[in-house]
């Protein structure tokens, strides 16, 4: 057994300074660099001569340890100098691109304004089932801008935007493919303000693109490729794994279906449809094995690895895991080219450098952070623990298997929990299983891949030989996510962060020493014994006796009203399937007598699949006239998909429903307008922990009106309007004044739902206020005096 190789990490104190400044620039703006940038050039001057002070005063010294002692310091400050010259340049550059950024014209145009830009799309078109500007069924389309026309001003400019346009007439381009767009601007905000990033605008296109140019041929190839695997997977393999295949390959997963998903996502896999630095690595060693195969010399088999890696790149498409790759063996293929000696940490921190540099948008994308950092753990840490393991008589491949996964997962955990709020407990596990397949699949789907456009039947074949270890991922992930309490829920940000980061440096001090090993293997292990059958036998969600559940669906509604007997009534189902299909799940729902569809937005029906599927629906209850709106077709067409009926409620009919009556409330009968949020059905449901309001979204004209007609909106839970939106009045929520205010919004949403003078009127009321974008699914129960209690899925018990 050897040990691991001396790592060169040189380059690494320069490349976290680069990130470190980019992050910086990009949450902060181009002032806050051009001071980190004059701060970095002072102590560049400052730097530079102390070391030449230090050079003359040792080349004075006559004592050797003296001289020793000298070119130590000049070592520390010319290390320190060097980064103080990247913090420089980097500091500098992303200064220009957000001024730039800051100062565009679409950046400066007021929102609202309208504007036609000839653009060209950086990426496919990805459907957006939760729209930030609702309606019909939209895309997502990161562009780079071209050319503006404001009012009578037109303009060459440069820029990135996105924009957010109808599915039909968007959904089929290309990358590459130059369209003009009419649309309207609107800030590219999160809920704190400007995003992170050098988008300069949001723009909202009114309709298909007014002139559509041809693309390339190369584009044309690359669509044409994923297009073609696509078609033998659905034709070689069952639903399921047709979706999962070219997600393996070529990182399409647009056929891939919500549970699977959701499965590879709490597994912890969803890095295995992220085509990366595996699928790189195995691309260019088949090529270097077969130009020494047919007798080429060495570097022209590089410059045609080289060749290969950039149509797999326009194959994949440039996501940032990729891009990291890829650049990373371009590092290695150009090294390899003038005969330097090639190491792992080098390229990998001179890929991040450069890509930052062309790119800053990496700095504050979660994908391509996790890339680098779990590279970087494979690269520093996992060397050493596969030797470790192999001195205590570990197989080399077992070891190397294990090691890989655990030092990719315990430096990535920490951004993942600071990015969703959650961390997987069984991704190792899930990791280490699916390992032995990955490698042969990767291959076997190239094969596929480059024989589908040519000769399909023999793609075909192939394909169905992939089979069975699409079988086995499937299996896998499935499996690892129906284990209790697969996925933990924590804070996001920085305090999840902290606690995961604290929770793997108190791991592997405790692993350091033998004793140490010992007293926390035997808490492990006891903890595990009683934690398992408890989560086993007696899950702490649902708590027993609920009556009402609000789903954590993202931005948007999803209301479970329980029956009795594992039936429940359903208000509204969030913008997609599988968020509301597992909150259904969790709560052991398996019929539905009624579900409600509060109006007909994509945040409150877009989510419909996910209840029929699966499940005894009786019926689907819509608002008055809402039949037959334009919005209610794809609606129509899921329940006539599954068989389930559609008819219109009016106000002052009530549902019987166990142990639950339903009144419709409103809206008002004669409420019209353009508004589909004031058509929202208002309903009222009597249960055993009191009234319960479910308005949808209904804005301040209809509520307002509905207490004009003396309608008793008195409740002790309300579904707060609008997910919490000032559109609400002080007046509506005075004359409700609940004891239970709960609101329905998105972690990070767009909006800055909900805004916190509606929370402050409710606190003000003494109401207590609960938020899925804090709390995940919370419930209402009744507890065992009968009082009304309030629980989180991931707090437990909040109060009375």
């Amino acid at each position: 057994m050897t040990a691991p190789a001396t790592v060169d990490a040189r380059l690494l104190p320069c490349t976290v300074a680069a990130g470190a400044v980019t992050l910086v620039g990009l949450y902060s703006g181009w002032w806050i660099s051009v001071l980190v940038t004059a701060v970095a050039v002072v102590g560049v001057l400052v730097g530079g001569l102390r070391v030449r002070g230090l050079g003359k005063k040792a080349a004075s010294l006559c004592s050797r340890r003296r001289r020793g002692r000298s070119r130590t310091r000049d070592g520390v400050v010319r290390a320190v100098l060097a980064v103080l010259v990247v913090t420089a340049g980097f500091g500098g550059a992303v200064a220009m691109r957000m001024w730039f950024v800051e100062h565009h014209p679409l950046a400066t145009a007021p929102t609202g304004t309208w504007v036609t830009a000839v653009v060209e799309p950086t990426d496919d078109p990805r459907a957006v089932r939760n729209s930030p500007f609702g309606g019909e069924p939209q895309v997502r389309i990161p562009v780079a801008v071209r050319h503006v026309t404001l009012g009578r001003e037109s303009m060459s400019v440069g820029g990135a935007a996105l924009v957010f346009a109808p599915s039909d007439g968007w959904r089929n381009l290309l990358p590459g493919q130059r369209v003009t767009v009419r649309g309207q601007v609107s800030e590219n905000r999160s809920s704190g303000g400007m995003d992170p990033g050098t988008s300069v605008a949001v723009i909202r296109a009114d309709g298909p693109p007014r002139a559509m140019e041809e693309p390339s041929a190369l584009a044309e190839w690359a669509g044409g490729v994923r297009d073609d695997l696509a078609g033998v997977s659905a034709h070689a393999l069952g639903p399921s794994e047709a979706g999962l295949f070219p997600g393996l390959i070529v990182g399409d997963t647009s056929r891939l279906p919500d549970d699977v998903r959701e499965d590879f996502r709490v597994a912890g896999l969803t890095h295995l449809t992220a085509v990366s630095g595996a699928n790189v690595s195995i691309l260019l060693g088949a090529v270097l094995l077969l130009v020494r195969f047919v007798g080429i010399g060495p570097r022209t088999g590089a410059f045609l690895a080289g060749a290969a890696l950039v149509l797999f790149v326009i194959v994949v498409r440039p996501s940032p895991s990729v891009v990291r790759a890829a650049a990373m063996g371009a590092v290695a293929l150009l090294a390899f080219i003038v005969g330097r000696q090639r190491q792992a940490l080098p390229a990998l921190c001179s890929a991040i450098g450069i890509l930052m540099l062309v790119w800053p948008d990496l700095a504050v994308d979660v994908g391509f952070a996790l890339s680098a950092t779990a590279t970087a753990g494979l690269v520093l840490i996992a060397p050493v623990w596969v030797a470790r393991l192999q001195a205590h008589g570990w197989p080399r491949a077992v070891a190397e298997v294990c090691a890989v996964s655990c030092a990719a997962y315990i430096v990535t955990a920490p951004i993942l929990a600071a990015a969703t709020g959650t961390v997987s407990v069984v991704a190792v596990v899930a990791n280490v299983l699916v390992t032995p397949v990955l490698a042969p699949l990767t291959v076997l789907g190239s094969v596929v891949a480059l024989c589908a456009p040519v000769v399909p039947g023999v793609a075909e074949f192939l394909a169905r030989g992939a089979a069975p270890m699409l079988w086995w991922l499937l299996t896998v992930a499935a499996r690892a996510a129906s284990v209790p309490s697969a996925e933990l829920s924590l804070p996001d940000g920085i305090p999840g962060a902290a606690v995961i980061g604290g929770a793997v440096l108190v791991g592997c001090v405790l692993l350091r020493y033998r004793r140490m090993r010992t007293i926390a293997g035997v808490v492990l292990v006891s903890t595990l014994v009683v934690w398992i059958p408890v989560r086993l036998f007696a899950p702490g969600w649902p708590s027993p006796g609920w009556v009402f559940a609000a789903c954590d669906v993202g931005q948007g509604d999803a209301v479970v009203l329980a029956t009795g007997d594992g039936s429940a009534v359903v208000v509204d189902t969030g913008p997609e399937a599988t968020p509301v299909d597992r909150c259904l799940r969790r709560l052991r729902i398996d019929a539905v007598p009624v579900l409600i569809v509060s109006h007909l937005h994509a945040d409150h029906m877009g989510g419909v699949r996910g209840v029929l599927q699966g499940r005894q629906v009786g019926q689907v209850v819509v608002g008055p006239g809402a039949v037959s709106r334009d919005a209610a077709g794809a609606l129509i067409d899921t329940a006539a998909e599954f068989g389930v009926n559609i008819r219109e409620t009016m106000p002052r009919e009530v549902l019987h429903l166990g142990a639950v009556t339903i009144r419709v409330l409103g809206p008002p009968v004669g409420q019209s307008g353009d508004s589909e949020n004031d058509l929202s059905l208002v309903l009222v449901a009597e249960t055993t922990v009191g009234r319960i309001l479910l308005p949808g979204d209904a804005e301040a004209p209809a509520l307002d009106a509905l207490i004009r007609t003396g309608v008793d909106v008195r409740a002790d839970v309300l579904k707060v309007p609008h997910h919490g939106s000032r559109t609400t009045s002080e007046a509506f929520l005075a004359a409700v004044r609940p004891r239970v205010a709960v609101i329905s919004a998105g972690r990070d949403n767009s909006f800055g739902h909900p805004h916190p003078e509606i929370v402050e009127v409710l606190n003000d009321m003494g109401s207590r206020v609960l938020r899925t974008d804090l709390h995940g699914d919370v419930a209402v129960v009744r507890a065992g005096s009968g009082a009304l209690a309030v629980v989180s899925d991931s707090r437990g018990t909040i109060g009375p």
